[in-house]
């Protein structure tokens, strides 16, 4: 109890930092599907096939980025490695400003989503090696509610630029330069100011570190471990549970090309290009409310974390519905009923709050990282091609496949809650296991004798959720 006391003086300050680093590498992912209202596309003489594509390769060049970028921010310093990317992701977002053509487009997205691939695992990380797995949840659901401020910050802007006139220099390059710009700033931030670990942040006392360490041990998941371990990797492809939130991300993030396409969308129900950036800050409101709501109701013991993704999915499924058959004059109709659809993006964020809760061992828990991420990317990468131009502007096709979608995940969910609670109860069952109970490690003192020492086998034996017997999943 006195751990999780002492350590909430500090938690607001580090609570803080993912909070505000990601709602600018999220306001960068957004900048594309901002532009299309803003000219981007006689701007730089693309049509809507090859904007769709803008989307598509940053998610590819993300899955082929995945797995090495894990085993990077396995490799280095958590906090130094992202910072570092989120460098590399500013210059590329401000050299947008420059190009001309989809193939300097193309180039420029494929870097940010090469970048990209360290941002989320690495906040999923570091999250895991603060919190318990009871605050967890709530935490990644915290950062995640940055993307709801990120929408509002672009709307404004993007309302702001639109009243900008400067030759040959047009709104949606304006929009490229400003958040670049504060993301490069960011990036230096990122490299003095984001911890590594607890055992490295610099705003707790070396006596609060060592709290911050103990009071996560009730994870059985161990702090962080730099070696890649062959066998963990090898359990994490033979373990069932991996491939069913592997299928949820994949098919839940096709929905999540509406983020490209929502300017689009709302302009086609009859508003104007002032009206849709303004109308977009609603979208942030939206989406931090229903963000919010999902991991609070996650956080309900008697919810949980798989009944509250399912609570989310049915208002979602009732937006669709109504995007899809209220008649074209009904325009104010339609928007209410495609805000009520962005419930939908809160059940990802809850899975995402979930793994760490359910998988341990750092070479599992990176490699499940990777899987998870790299299905996600598959999902975006696959989302926009539904968008056609034939589709438009009621896109009956694409409103269909994403209420196809939130079935699909809906049973996916419940069916991984079914897993976890059945291996629950298999472990309750079991007589417990006391392998790794007394294991003891020789020490050679200063004065040349030798010891041995007693290991917790949490914080140092780096088990994997399967291997501990003691752990339990949480649903």
């Amino acid at each position: 109890m006195s751990y999780q006391f002492e350590f909430r003086s500090s938690d607001l300050s580090f609570t803080q930092r993912p909070q505000l680093y990601y709602r600018m590498t999220f306001a960068d992912k957004t900048t594309l599907g901002q532009s299309a209202i803003l000219g981007i596309l006689p701007g730089a003489h693309i049509d809507q096939n090859q904007f769709n594509w803008l989307g598509t390769i940053f998610y590819l060049s993300y899955l082929v980025f995945q797995y090495p970028q894990n085993l990077a921010l396995q490799k280095f310093p958590v906090g130094k490695w992202m910072s570092i990317n989120i460098f590399v992701w500013a210059v590329a977002l401000l050299a947008h400003a420059a190009c001309k053509s989809f193939g300097a487009l193309f180039a420029v997205r494929f870097i940010l989503g090469m970048c990209e691939g360290a941002i989320t695992p690495g906040f999923m990380i570091v999250t895991s090696m603060f919190y318990t797995r009871a605050e967890q949840n709530k935490r990644v659901g915290y950062w995640f509610l940055m993307n709801g401020f990120a929408i509002i910050f672009l709307g404004f802007v993007s309302f702001g630029v639109l009243h900008t006139h400067v030759h040959n220099f047009m709104s949606w390059q304006w929009l490229m330069i400003i958040t670049g710009v504060i993301t490069l700033v960011t990036s230096v931030l990122f490299w003095f100011f984001f911890p590594d670990s607890p055992t490295t942040a610099y705003f707790l006392t070396p006596e609060e570190r060592a709290q911050a360490v103990q009071r996560i041990k009730v994870n059985q998941a161990g702090v962080e471990n730099k070696y890649w371990k062959k066998d963990q990797f090898i359990e994490t492809f033979r373990d069932p549970k991996i491939w069913v939130m592997a299928a949820f991300a994949a098919i839940a993030n096709i929905v999540n090309s509406l983020t490209n396409q929502r300017q689009l969308i709302v302009s086609q129900f009859g508003f104007t290009p002032i009206q849709t950036t303004l109308l977009g800050c609603v979208d942030g409101v939206v989406e931090i409310l229903t963000i919010w709501l999902g991991v609070t109701l996650a956080a309900q013991r008697a919810i949980g974390r798989g009944y509250a993704a399912v609570l989310m999915f049915i208002p979602a499924l009732l937006g669709s519905i109504l995007v899809n058959k209220l008649s074209s004059h009904h325009k104010v109709g339609l928007l209410f009923s495609y805000w009520i659809s962005i419930f939908v993006f809160t059940p990802f964020v809850i899975l995402l709050g979930w793994v760490p809760s359910i998988v341990s061992g750092h070479t599992k828990r990176t490699t499940t990282n990777a899987v998870i991420l790299s299905a996600y990317a598959i999902g975006n990468a696959a989302g926009p091609f539904m968008w056609k131009k034939q589709y438009q502007p009621r896109n009956h096709i694409p409103w269909s496949i994403i209420s196809a979608c939130i079935g699909a995940c809906s049973i996916l969910i419940l069916l991984l809650r079914f897993m976890l609670q059945s291996e629950n109860k298999r472990r309750d069952a079991e007589q417990r296991d006391d392998t790794y109970d007394d294991v003891y490690l020789k020490q050679e003192l200063a004065d040349g004798t030798n010891t041995e020492k007693r290991v917790d086998r949490v914080s140092f034996l780096d088990l994997t959720d399967i291997q501990n017997r003691d752990f339990r999943y949480v649903f």
